[in-house]
């Protein structure tokens, strides 16, 4: 007996626009998954045998999504994606069918597609009003068992599109499903394939896996599936690598519990995970009788590579590198708080809370309280600075580059650049000092102190020259 699945009313007026047109209609792939799986769909398509032309006919404003007879339902209708029933034939990329055609057999559309849960389809025929399950390969099966498992067979599956070798590790973790015996041998015999995909597919699968809570379940897939060492072999370099953090634990698990603790401080924050996922990165790079020095600013440098292999956009590019590279400090309890302030100087003002938080996914990573270290004192020292308002930056000082021209008849370049970072060092130990003559007279005596330290010595003779 088929189920009464709830589709939403866009997907239903699709359908019902097509049937009373002379066409067959269904709701396929993800949304038909998810609703059986009793999960909210977050992305509708609908299959049926009208042709392209013929959906630009029924739908007046829609538009093609590309060139396998995909169209996107305009206005109210939007976001349902409305694609021709069809066959695929040779691969000849490993991603996209050189060749598509269409067909009017719904049995033969859902044969060609990835996974058997996502090849079941529910709606009827033209001028019919009832809703029936078509579900040649077994899918509803294997969504009640909890299984991924390809369409046919899975080596074939993988070899016409390499990126359902990420695609099923991703469905898996964000189903909670394993992964079906022979298609799990298929993507291990396959992984190197992963290697010919481009940055942007690679990226959003990534992110959306990182999206997955814990994100420790996806990433420890990859690297069972034998897909991490081609998707990010620095990453992979961390299995197997001893460090005295968890008890029979290596760099791996301890990179993923880290990650995991970032997806719970700060759930929406993907950036934040990335870094987490990175912190370590240069540690196999740097180490040395058991220790890693100088393994956040290695890994800093090799973050930035790999941002760019997964397309990550610049901006949380830079931060999540900026993250990784100060991960690592040691505080003392009862620190002064001009050491307060200049650690708020050096990570940058606008990046040291989430450095905190890192470093408190980092701890609980290790097997330690998020606040050890003294790091809860830490952030309420830091967080004290800003409610007093402490200059941290040279654009707070009292007064700026322009104003130190005019007053002491300089030039602006480089030295003028220095001078502004000693002020701000003064500033830094004693706020008090940040006004405009306070500023100006301590101006004055740096540049005379630099212009001394320029002047030959009297009675002291010029070093002799080589022969």
């Amino acid at each position: 007996m088929a189920p009464q699945l709830r589709l939403p009313l866009p997907v239903l007026e699709v359908i019902e626009r097509l049937r009373s047109s002379g066409h067959a209609a269904y709701a396929v792939g993800g949304s038909v998954r998810d609703l059986l799986a009793q999960r909210d769909p977050t992305d509708h398509d609908v299959a049926t045998d009208a042709r392209p032309e013929r959906l630009l006919e029924l739908f007046p404003g829609s538009r093609y999504e590309n060139r396998f007879g995909t169209v996107t339902a305009p206005g109210p209708l939007a976001g349902v994606q409305i694609t021709t029933f069809r066959r695929d034939h040779v691969y000849g990329d490993h991603r996209r069918p050189n060749v598509v055609t269409f067909t009017d057999n719904l049995d033969e559309d859902l044969r060609r597609r990835d996974f058997t849960m996502n090849a079941i389809a529910y709606g009827g025929g033209p001028g019919s009003r009832d809703f029936a399950l078509v579900d040649p390969t077994g899918g509803r099966a294997d969504i009640a068992a909890q299984l991924v498992r390809a369409v046919g067979d899975p080596l074939a599956r993988f070899d016409e599109d390499a990126l359902r070798l990420v695609r099923a590790v991703r469905l898996a973790a964000k189903l909670g499903f394993e992964i079906e015996p022979r298609t799990a041998a298929a993507i291990r015999a396959s992984a190197g394939l992963a290697t010919i995909l481009s940055a942007e597919r690679v990226g959003f699968e990534m992110s959306r896996l990182l999206a997955v809570r814990p994100p420790s379940r996806g990433m420890r897939l990859l690297g069972e599936l034998e897909l991490l060492e081609p998707l990010l072999p620095e990453l992979a370099a961390q299995q197997g690598v001893a460090q005295n953090k968890l008890p029979g634990k290596d760099l791996w698990d301890h990179t993923l519990a880290t990650a995991d603790a970032a997806a719970e401080l700060a759930p929406d924050d993907h950036g934040l995970r990335l870094a987490a996922l990175l912190h370590d990165v240069g540690k196999p790079a740097t180490m040395n009788e058991g220790r890693f020095p100088r393994h956040a600013e290695v890994g800093a440098e090799m973050a930035r590579p790999i941002l760019d292999r997964l397309a990550v956009p610049r901006r949380e590019s830079e931060r999540v590198t900026r993250l990784v590279a100060a991960h690592m400090f040691d505080f003392q309890s009862g620190a002064s708080d001009a050491a307060v302030r200049r650690f708020i100087r050096r990570v940058g003002p606008d990046l040291v809370l989430d450095v905190l938080r890192l470093r408190e996914a980092d701890n609980i990573g290790s097997g330690h309280a998020g606040g050890a270290g003294g790091l809860d004192e830490l952030r309420d020292r830091v967080m004290a600075e800003f409610e007093r308002g402490s200059p941290l930056t040279v654009r707070e000082l009292a007064i700026d580059g322009n104003e130190l021209q005019t007053a002491l008849a300089i030039s602006p370049g480089p030295p003028l650049g220095q001078l502004l970072s000693h002020l701000l060092d003064l500033v830094l130990t004693d706020p008090a000092r940040n006004n405009p003559d306070e500023l100006i007279r301590a101006a004055r005596a740096w540049l005379a102190e630099r212009s001394a330290a320029r002047e030959p010595q009297p009675g002291r003779e010029p070093p002799p020259s080589l022969p």
